[in-house]
C-alpha cells in the first residue's frame, strides 16, 4: 500500500499541475495590461515603459501601458488587487506601495493581495530646488529653511509617496519645517517645481535629469550614502546630514493567486529584458540601476522593507495630512 502511494502521489501531482504548466508555456497568448501606479513623467512610468517595451519585443505579445495615477499609487494597486490572477494584469509600482500601508487606510492587503514578481530598477533621489532659490548647497538650503519655517513648499507624488517620505525624513534629520504639497504623481510635482509653484522636491534622479541639464532645476544632493557615477559633482546629502540615506526601487506585481508557473515565466521575461544592453544603457543613462530578483528574493525584500519603512515613518513623523 505504501509503495502504491509513493508511485501514485507523483503521478497525481503531475496531473494536477499539468494545466498550469501548459498555460505557463503558452503565456502570454494575448495582450497583457501593465498598470503604472503614477502619471507619465515619473520613475514608474519611465522604468515601466522601457522594460515592458523590451518584454513586448521578446515575447512577441503586446504589454500595454495604462497609467492610473492618484492617491500615491493606491488607486492602481486597488485595481490590480481585484483583477483576475491570470498574469494578464500587472502592477508596476515603487516602494511607495509599502509606505502607503503605514500612512493610510487601504482597500487591500499590501503584502497579502499581491505577489512580487521582481524588482526592475533601483531608485536614488535628489534634493532639487527651483533656480530662483538663493541656495547652491544642502547646507545653504537648510540654513534658509531654518530662517523661513513653514514657508518653503515641497511637491511630491502624493501622501505616502517615496518623495514625501524621503523629504519628511530629511526635514526631520535637518531640523527644518517645510510645507507639503501633494500631487497625483511625481511627473506633475516636477512640472510644478519647474513652473515655480513649489520651491523644492526630492524626485528620483532619472525622472528629472532632463530638467537639471536644461537648468530648470538646481540639484543640491543625492539620497544615496555616496555620490553616484551619473552626477559625480553632486554631493550626497549625507555629507551635510550625517546618517541620511534613502533609496528605493520600482517593481512588478501580480494579484495573489496567480499560478507560480506564470509568475516564474513573467520573471524570466523581465530578467531577459533587464539583461538587454539597450535596456541597461537606457536605464543607466537616466540614473536607474537595473535590479532583478527572483520572486522568492523579492518576497523577502518586501517583508523587510515593509518593516523598515514603517520604522522610518514613525521616527520621521511623516503622516497623512
Amino acid at each position: 500500500m505504501k509503495l502504491c502511494n509513493r508511485i501514485l502521489l507523483p503521478v497525481l501531482l503531475t496531473v494536477l499541475l499539468l494545466p498550469q504548466i501548459t498555460f505557463a508555456q503558452a503565456y502570454p497568448d494575448k495582450p497583457v495590461r501593465v498598470i503604472l501606479s503614477f502619471p507619465p513623467g515619473g520613475s514608474t512610468d519611465i522604468v515601466g515603459r522601457i522594460v515592458f517595451q523590451k518584454v513586448t519585443e521578446i515575447t512577441g505579445q503586446q504589454f500595454v501601458i495604462d497609467n492610473r495615477g492618484g492617491a500615491a499609487g493606491s488607486i492602481a494597486a486597488a485595481l490590480v488587487a481585484k483583477s483576475p490572477p491570470d498574469g494578464y494584469t500587472i502592477l508596476t509600482h515603487t516602494a511607495t506601495h509599502l509606505m502607503n500601508a503605514h500612512l493610510m487606510k487601504l482597500p487591500y492587503d499590501t503584502l497579502g493581495d499581491f505577489i512580487g514578481v521582481t524588482t526592475m530598477a533601483r531608485q536614488v533621489f535628489m534634493l532639487t530646488v527651483h533656480p530662483s532659490m538663493p541656495v547652491k548647497s544642502v547646507k545653504e538650503f537648510i540654513a534658509l529653511a531654518r530662517k523661513r519655517p513653514n514657508e518653503i513648499l515641497y511637491g511630491t507624488g502624493g501622501v505616502g509617496s517615496a518623495l514625501h517620505l524621503g523629504m519628511a525624513l530629511f526635514a526631520s534629520m535637518a531640523g527644518i519645517k517645510l510645507v507639503h504639497v501633494p500631487y497625483k504623481g511625481g511627473g506633475p510635482a516636477y512640472v510644478s517645481l519647474v513652473a515655480g509653484h513649489t520651491q523644492v522636491s526630492l524626485p528620483s534622479v532619472g525622472s528629472v535629469l532632463r530638467y537639471v541639464k536644461a537648468k530648470q532645476m538646481r540639484p543640491l544632493g543625492v539620497t544615496s550614502d555616496e555620490r553616484i557615477r551619473q552626477l559625480p559633482d553632486v554631493p550626497a546629502i549625507a555629507e551635510t546630514v550625517p546618517g541620511y540615506e534613502f533609496t528605493a526601487w520600482v517593481g512588478a506585481y501580480v494579484p495573489a493567486g496567480t499560478p507560480k508557473p506564470i509568475v516564474d515565466k513573467l520573471n524570466a521575461e523581465i530578467k531577459k529584458a533587464l539583461a538587454d544592453p539597450g535596456v541597461t544603457n537606457k536605464l543607466s543613462s537616466l540614473a536607474f540601476d537595473p535590479m532583478h530578483m527572483t520572486p522568492e528574493q523579492f518576497s523577502r525584500r518586501l517583508k523587510s522593507d515593509y518593516e523598515k519603512y514603517g520604522k522610518i515613518i514613525r521616527e520621521s513623523g511623516a503622516k497623512n495630512e
